[in-house]
């Protein structure tokens, strides 16, 4: 269940101090970022061009990107988002251990800063305070531009950082989802690692190594960040509206598949900790269908079900339906 943040402001001060660094980031800290964001992207732009005169791509290589893409995305969407952010269910400890660490393998920062900054969105959603508000700087032509790109990747540059123990004390306190979160350099460095062992061994060959580390690697890191980026910044700034909320979160049909359900975000921000996002006729949510395979397993209980009552009284006029 998500920490009120009352309670998160009187439990701060009885945290382990020191644990996942200071509430401002350092230079060499700017620098890092600025390399897992450009160098993937460099790979993104060139995989057109690459596949074409490498004569395509191998089932092989296609094979690890979609796998590590939903390995990451699952565990961004189910676990560091509907779980460790809003507590839409409760997981038997294993569960819990494995979606920290699938979601740390998404390559998207630490658990517990991601889910800090996320809390920290929610509670100032699209208002002063917000980390990622496309709306940020007005609502002009040129200042939506402006705040598009802040919301997609600029914040992430800002010297100023969410503050772990008002936001995430919870998970702080716990040592192990603590450990993952601080071997986050771990978790990536396996993460870019896994497609080119598997490529460099079926192939047998540092070719295949190769090719499987660009595709599975640094393609599929750039496109899972930019999908996820993008649920900040389009999905705040464009989308239908069927829902009540207090902010512009919009429903994004075509990014559905690719986000693992997040994209169904008016909903989400109407009701944070449902389980599922995609609730109306037609809405694909496979993280909703995990979660269930997950409580039908017994692995995952007390799941946040949105009920149809629940669902209607959060409906909002035709007319405020924005397109």
């Amino acid at each position: 269940m998500t920490t009120s943040p009352e309670l998160l402001e009187t439990q701060q001060d009885h945290l382990p101090s020191g644990t996942l660094g200071g509430d401002k980031k350092r230079s060499i800290e700017q620098i890092t970022l600025l390399l897992f964001i450009t160098v993937p992207f460099i790979a993104l732009i060139a995989a057109v061009p690459l596949a074409w005169s490498w004569g395509g791509v191998s089932w092989l290589d296609l094979g690890l990107l979609v796998a590590m893409y939903y390995i990451g995305c699952h565990g961004i969407t189910i676990g560091f988002h509907r779980y460790f952010t809003h507590g839409s269910f409760k997981a038997k400890r294993p569960l819990r251990i494995a979606l920290a660490i699938m979601g740390s393998l998404a390559v998207e920062g630490p658990l517990v800063r991601w889910v800090a900054d996320h809390r920290k969105h929610h509670k100032f959603s699209d208002a002063e305070g917000d980390p990622h508000s496309p709306w940020r700087f007005g609502e002009t032509v040129p200042a939506l531009m402006k705040g598009l790109w802040w919301a997609h990747i600029g914040w992430m540059f800002d010297e100023e950082r969410t503050p772990q123990a008002k936001y995430a004390p919870d998970l702080i306190k716990d040592p192990a989802i603590r450990r993952i979160s601080r071997d986050f350099i771990f978790w990536t460095m396996l993460s870019l690692a896994i497609p080119p062992v598997v490529g460099g061994l079926v192939t047998m060959s540092w070719w295949g190594a190769f090719t499987a580390f660009f595709w599975g690697s640094l393609v599929r890191v750039a496109l899972l960040h930019h999908v996820t980026w993008s649920i900040n910044s389009i999905c705040h700034a464009v989308g239908k509206r069927p829902f009540k909320s207090r902010d512009r979160s919009g429903n994004v049909w075509w990014l559905a598949v690719l986000s693992c359900g997040e994209s169904w975000h008016n909903l989400h921000h109407a009701d944070p900790t449902s389980a599922r996002h995609g609730v109306l006729r037609g809405q694909v949510d496979s993280s909703a269908r995990l979660i269930r395979w997950f409580e039908l397993a017994g692995w995952a209980y007390d799941v946040r079900w949105p009920a149809k009552e629940r669902i209607e009284a959060r409906r909002q006029s035709a007319s405020a339906d924005a397109a």
